[in-house]
């Protein structure tokens, strides 16, 4: 038919087959409508021109062609293109495939998976115009390696003043998000032999899988209720190439490095000459005080050996999938040149919307009305379960996530929950081999209020349901909660 474009078919013809050429030309076109290749309605070659593409006589190609008429698989009139019949799914009905039986799915009906945050307020006039304006800007220009100046300067002034770490834009890189970020870092560090990359036991899963992905080897190291166990740390030969730690926050356990820790965590690195990534990912989130220095302040700039790692992710959404590396100087041509090789993941019309909105302070006014919002949900949380019998909570001083610790084993907890409707995750899963500890971890940041409550209230039941089966309760927390 007119104005109905040509297929190109992916046929084989094989001269020594017992098959003769027609019969093989047939064969594979049905083959091609049965498998949906072909569509009803597509437009057939002419037999002149598939003739010559396939090197064969046309009253081959006619030959086939008359075969699959007669069967109903083609449709020709006078004066128009050979189709494939329209009513081929009438005249030759698929055959049901079988279907492998799978257990439907429901979503949950309060899904908290840690950490995810509110997101509902992020689009507002600010985050609009910024991305009007960016949609606006010259974006014919290549993106530069390591970002857009305007968006390195833009989150440069923004460590400085919510994290207290003076780093100057040229030693800032735009990442893709967190794990991004660490791929990149690692990448940038390996050499002839393997990475060793250390990680906090227990620590955050999705980071500690990268190190895997990009040819390293994991050593996972212990943590207490105050975080990193510095002390503890292997030196020499057995020291990591790398380590990853979370000093403001530990994820999931929630404690926070003290300042001797931290100066002992750094002479440790520049010792045994390790580069610490620092994963700044929900400092900022903080309920009990200010939001704690970040480790990086108390580095060198420029030969120092801390890497922070942070991300969009928790204080507006992780939908935007960006995040930043704050660099030593003497890092940065190394991170530079990965980066070259691999190119920039983000791409320059969201640079140029964040650097906007982080210009306008946008960013620093929404997290101060998410802190606002999230230390309310945070009450919830306490009150519903900070004394229940039999459940240790941990302290929830910051961050989006909360943790209980129980004397029942957690697969019970978290099926029952599952059933209820509520979605958590297992305490245990967040050690690198097997996890020491039974409880739940689950998030608060994305739920709304009474959403919340209600599946509060369905936590505590469950919990208060299996804690009464043991009558001797987890240690008490090393400190309580706080509200």
């Amino acid at each position: 038919m007119r104005g109905i474009p040509e297929i190109t078919l992916a046929v084989y013809l094989d001269r020594h087959s017992a098959e003769t050429l027609p019969t093989q030309l047939a064969d594979q076109l049905r083959t091609l409508a049965t498998q949906a290749v072909l569509a009803p309605g597509d437009a057939l070659p002419s037999t002149r021109a598939l003739a010559s593409h396939l090197g064969v006589s046309r009253g081959t190609v006619v030959a086939a062609y008359d075969q699959l008429l007669a069967e109903g698989y083609l449709s020709a009139s006078a004066g128009r293109s050979t189709v494939v019949n329209p009513q081929l799914r009438r005249v030759h009905p698929p055959r049901p495939r079988p279907r492998v039986p799978r257990a439907p799915e429901p979503a949950p009906a309060y899904d908290l998976r840690p950490g995810r945050p509110w997101a509902e307020e992020v689009v507002g006039p600010a985050w609009k115009a910024a991305w009007r304006h960016a949609s606006a800007a010259e974006v014919a220009l290549p993106t530069p390696v390591l970002g857009l100046p305007q968006l390195r300067q833009a989150w440069s002034e923004h460590l400085r003043r919510m994290r207290a770490v003076v780093r100057n834009p040229a030693q800032v890189a735009v990442t893709g998000g967190g794990r991004e970020g660490f791929a990149l870092v690692l990448l940038a560090l390996a050499g002839d032999r393997p990475l060793r990359v250390g990680v906090e036991d227990p620590g955050y899963p999705s980071l500690r899988r990268v190190p895997v992905r990009v040819g390293a080897s994991v050593l996972p190291l212990p943590v207490d209720e105050h975080g990193l166990k510095v002390a503890d740390l292997p030196t020499g030969r057995s020291a990591p190439d790398v380590l990853l730690v979370t000093p403001s926050h530990q994820y999931p356990l929630g404690g926070s490095l003290p300042v001797d820790r931290r100066q002992a965590l750094l002479e440790w690195a520049r010792t045994n000459k390790v580069v610490i990534v620092e994963d700044d990912y929900d400092s900022e989130l903080r309920y009990t005080s200010e939001p704690l220095p970040a480790l990086a302040a108390l580095d060198d700039p420029d030969d120092g050996t801390v890497v922070l790692l942070g991300t969009l992710s928790k204080t507006l959404t992780p939908a935007l999938a960006m995040g930043f590396l704050g660099l030593p100087a003497r890092l940065v041509p190394a991170i530079a040149d990965v980066r070259r090789d691999l190119g920039q993941p983000v791409g320059l019309v969201a640079q140029q919307a964040i650097a906007t909105y982080l210009d306008a302070g946008a960013l620093r006014l929404h997290t101060q009305r998410m802190r606002n919002r999230y230390r309310r949900r945070r009450v919830q949380v306490v009150d519903a379960l900070g004394d229940i019998p039999g459940a240790r909570m941990y302290p929830m001083d910051g961050g989006l996530h909360a943790v209980v610790e129980t004397r029942r084993p957690e697969a019970a907890i978290v099926e029952a929950l599952a059933h209820a409707g509520v979605r958590v995750s297992p305490l245990s899963e967040y050690w690198s081999g097997r996890g020491t500890r039974s409880g739940i971890v689950f998030g608060f940041g994305a739920a709304n209020e009474a959403d919340l409550a209600a599946a509060l209230s369905l936590i505590a039941a469950e919990v208060k349901g299996h804690a009464g089966a043991n009558h001797e309760p987890p240690p008490p927390p090393p400190r309580p909660p706080g509200r």
